[in-house]
């Protein structure tokens, strides 16, 4: 397949969608990874993990497919910052648990830097010529927070504000102050198929009368709506009469609407689910062409709401969910598939998906 095959018209009435190929392939899978999830920002953290000056996080960003060890540090100064975890002398981990110090020191040689990434000491380097340098600190790694959640990027194609400007914009009323993770509500699910084909169906609410019948029946569905912004989507699904909602405030765009569920999609790989009792969000985690791993995370500020409405059986919803994605990555597999043609009215997020991911792979340089 050649890059100028995953063409996708900006016409959705005369586009077609990505070729089967795109979904099987290795080789795109890797012009993916480098292209795509190497420069998005991705969801890393709560910040509850580097609340206090002179904690440490260490993590592996989207282990098994980029395998980046990266660390959350809280410096001496309450600033958050994001390092490279791997030594600059021998490339041992630097951190290897999560602690509170304040520095870091590699236990393989003794190398010691600072909470900032700064290059403090080197015993038995008397010597050394042109030593230390800017190259012995430890890499600054772009990061950025929106309410609790910290994300980073090894190679960010955009600024984080550009990402998240319409999700704040829609939720900012939110009483996100009050939200706690609730741990029996969090899980994390394999799904045995490619990760874009979990975002396809995610980005559509064509298949909820179809797949989801307890879903459909709390909500408006033909009311039900697509809004595309510059890096995301975000479906707005209205409730039906009786069901809980939100009411969002005077200067909404949704002001004077019963809203069951806010769905908001961040490429290329993060979803915020907001319903009345608080958010779920899910994570996807890239594995291989017909592996993906999906983190719930949910957070709630009204349990009394949790087992009403559209958020109540998420579980369910999500084993529907995967029944369905899995069946389709049995079916682009098949000889007789080549690609398909979008619905104007019901596909507008997967169509704007595709023409993103479509843009990033023809522009980008395999292997870098």
């Amino acid at each position: 397949m050649r890059p100028e095959d995953l063409h996708v018209d900006p016409d959705i009435h005369r586009a077609s969608t990505l070729p089967a190929e795109f979904y099987l392939h290795p080789e795109w899978f890797a012009r993916t990874r480098d292209a795509v999830l190497a420069t998005g920002w991705h969801l890393v953290a709560d910040q509850d993990r580097v609340r206090v000056p002179g904690q440490c996080f260490p993590f592996t960003l989207l282990e098994g497919v980029l395998d980046e060890p990266l660390l959350l540090t809280r410096d001496q100064d309450d600033h958050l910052r994001c390092l490279s975890n791997v030594c600059t002398h021998r490339g041992m981990l630097v951190c290897e648990g999560e602690r509170n110090q304040t520095s870091l020191r590699c236990r393989y040689h003794g190398r010691r830097f600072g909470l900032d990434g700064r290059f403090l000491s080197m015993p038995e380097f008397e010597g050394v010529e042109n030593f230390p340098s800017a190259s012995d600190d430890l890499a600054a790694v772009p990061v950025a927070t929106w309410n609790r959640f910290v994300f980073a990027s090894p190679a960010p194609a955009m600024p984080f504000e550009t990402l998240a400007v319409e999700m704040q914009a829609r939720l900012g009323w939110l009483p996100f102050e009050r939200m706690a993770l609730d741990p029996s509500r969090s899980r994390d699910y394999l799904v045995r198929a490619h990760w874009a084909l979990y975002l396809d169906n995610y980005l559509e609410g064509f298949h909820v009368p179809y797949v989801h019948a307890g879903l459909t029946g709390t909500i408006d569905y033909a009311r039900y709506r697509t809004e595309t912004f510059a890096s995301g989507s975000v479906q707005v699904a209205p409730a039906a009469a009786g069901e809980p909602a939100l009411e969002p405030p005077s200067g909404s765009p949704d002001h004077g609407q019963r809203i069951a569920a806010y769905f908001f999609w961040l490429f290329p790989t993060t979803m915020f689910n907001v319903y009345p009792w608080g958010i779920s969000v899910n994570v996807v985690k890239p594995l291989a062409p017909d592996r993906t791993r999906l983190s719930f995370l949910a957070y709630v500020w009204d349990d009394a709401l949790l087992e009403r409405g559209a958020g109540a059986a998420l579980d369910r919803v999500e084993r529907e969910d995967e029944s369905v994605v899995e069946a389709v990555q049995a079916g682009v597999r098949g000889r007789f598939y080549r690609r398909g043609r979008y619905s104007p009215s019901q596909e507008i997020g997967v169509h704007h998906f595709h023409r993103l991911l479509a843009e990033r792979l023809r522009t980008s340089t395999p292997g870098r």
